[in-house]
């Protein structure tokens, strides 16, 4: 897998059957251990911007990858320029089933159905392009493995390897488990090309771990008191440190790690790594697997919206105020464009924020302890956890937005674009600020959901008057009665839901940004094709003499 590459710098992720050195270009490295199992990163330096470099991977000296006979393109590192134009494909939730009639169906037509795979018809279309059509990124916003909703091949392994330690048989339960699933998302002839030539920046969500991680102090009490839990969320964690978190770290993030230093100099790194990630699940401080990335002239900040939580009630935050502070100084300073990724939506429709909002101030004991317990239950059963339930970072979130808009942290970029997945249909919303901010920077919050994740119709509905304007008045009605306060930063839906699989494309270059979404829906799943949801210039290079847009109020 090509993971984090820059201007001069790249990595490529490799997983091997037996020790051994791996060699990519004229760099090797020796593979380091973890349950068993074999990995290597090996980081390539001194790359020349802008150039093109066909790679192969050579193990002990002996060619594997690409493998004979492969019939994609020959996989390659495109280092960036500085300033230049960007591409990043985004997107999240996308679960593991065979493309083919049933899984292929809508869940309408069959509940065994979740669609046409999106980002696999994206890499089908790019193996019939040039180098020069791909992507130089792409993000994926959580969900890449569903640990809590198996396909038909992780069942049969899950009940075959079940014992005494009470781990339900439809639930990923230790780490071999869980490098299965990320072998079966992944492992698809076309994903492997595709991982093997796009870059990719990764950061998890809930189901990684279990539906609803974190979504209150009331949830996680419950989930403690079952014996298997513990070791659940550790060897998930352990899983995404190797499959997912090393790819995001730099060449010098990576000399700088005492986890990834263990790794590769003691024989194997399990014990060490899952007492680490227990110790990691438990703190309530910094989770630090947030990270930034640069492409070209943008600047890429990917905020763990899970992990580092903190959730006692009336305290709740979407991160501390340490990690807050580190993300203030990723955004900070002069930047083409800036964009902020968050698995869970930043901003929601009127009216399911709205709910969220007037839900954490009745949990929180707005309107008494009865209605507390109830609004704690509606919080877990309507899966109210995103930026809205969080109001302290809600409100926060909002004066970074005009901070960076009105040039606090450095001169305005030409855009702020916020790019989040999770609720399984896609949006654009435009965010303003009040008159006489002074802000000059377009926002955006571009919203893509899921790769492969296709809402029953019961559900779909419910979303539907979610993201009505009766459900937004009804909400807003609500929130102002439990003493919720209106929101400083102002925000409207510019492009309306779709909720079928999707998959986004966001171009970047010098004062101009574009974003784009399509979706598989209509297409068929032996040639499945990509057609166009919606497609919206967020930014453009000034005219002289043109006078600038209003901002949203």
């Amino acid at each position: 897998m090509l993971r984090h590459v820059e201007c001069t710098e790249a990595t490529v992720w490799v997983e091997t059957d037996a020790p051994c050195e791996v060699r990519v270009l004229d760099r090797a490295a020796r593979t380091f251990c973890v349950a068993g199992r074999h990995y290597a990163l090996i980081e390539l330096t001194g790359l020349e911007p802008g150039s093109t470099l066909p790679y192969t991977v050579s193990l002990d000296g002996a060619h594997a990858w690409p493998t004979p006979g492969d019939p994609f393109p020959a996989p390659v590192i495109r280092p960036l320029q500085s300033n230049s134009e960007a591409r990043l494909v985004f997107g999240s939730c996308r679960v593991s089933r065979p493309d083919e009639p049933p899984w292929t169906l809508d869940p309408g037509e069959d509940k065994r159905g979740q669609g046409i795979d999106a980002l696999r018809t994206l890499a089908l279309a790019l193996t019939r392009g040039e180098p020069d059509d791909l992507p130089d990124c792409l993000l994926m916003l959580g969900d890449q493995v569903y640990a809590d909703d198996l396909s038909p091949t992780m069942l049969e392994l899950t009940r075959s390897r079940r014992d005494a330690i009470g781990v339900p048989d439809d639930e990923l339960g230790d780490f071999e488990e869980y490098a299965a699933a990320y072998h079966e998302a992944w492992g698809g002839p076309v994903m492997r090309w595709l991982l093997s030539t796009v870059p990719t920046a990764m950061i998890f969500d809930d189901h990684e771990i279990h539906a609803q991680w974190k979504i209150s102090q009331d949830w996680m009490d419950g989930l403690w008191a079952h014996d298997w839990f513990e070791g659940h969320i550790a060897d998930g964690l352990m899983a995404y440190w190797v499959y997912q978190h090393l790819g995001n770290l730099s060449c010098k993030e990576l000399r700088a790690s005492e986890i990834y230093d263990h790794a590769r100099t003691h024989d194997d790194a399990e014990a060490f790594l899952r007492e680490r990630m227990r110790e990691a699940h438990r703190q309530p401080g910094p989770s630090r697997w947030s990270f930034s990335r640069d492409l070209g002239g943008a600047r890429l900040v990917v905020i763990d919206s899970r992990a580092g939580r903190i959730i006692d009630p009336g305290e709740r935050q979407m991160v501390d105020d340490g990690e807050w502070n580190w993300i203030v100084e990723r955004c900070s300073g002069d930047h083409e464009h800036l964009l902020l990724a968050s698995s869970v939506p930043f901003f929601l429709t009127q009216g399911l924020h709205h709910v969220e909002a007037w839900d954490e101030a009745v949990a929180d004991g707005a309107w008494g302890p009865q209605m507390a317990r109830v609004a704690e239950k509606l919080r877990q059963t309507g899966v109210m956890d995103h930026w809205a339930s969080f109001h302290r970072s809600f409100e926060g979130l909002g004066r970074l937005l005009r901070d960076l808009a009105t040039g606090v942290h450095g001169d305005p970029p030409a855009s702020i674009v916020m790019l989040s997945g999770d609720v399984h249909h896609c949006y654009l919303a435009q965010v303003g600020f009040p008159s006489g901010t002074g802000a000059r920077t377009p926002v955006w919050q571009a919203v893509c959901s899921a790769y492969r994740k296709s809402l029953p119709p019961h559900e779909r509905a419910v979303m539907r008057f979610g993201n009505s304007r009766v459900a937004g008045t009804l909400a807003r009605a609500l929130a102002r009665a439990a003493g919720v306060k209106h929101p400083e930063v102002g925000w409207r839906v510019v492009e309306d839901p779709c909720y079928d699989n999707q998959v986004g494309m966001l171009e970047l270059g010098p004062g101009r940004a574009r974003v784009r979404v399509q979706t598989t829906n209509g297409t068929d799943w032996r040639e499945p094709r990509l057609h166009t949801v919606f497609e919206r210039e967020l930014a453009r290079a000034p005219v002289p003499g043109e006078r600038s847009a209003p901002a949203v109020r």
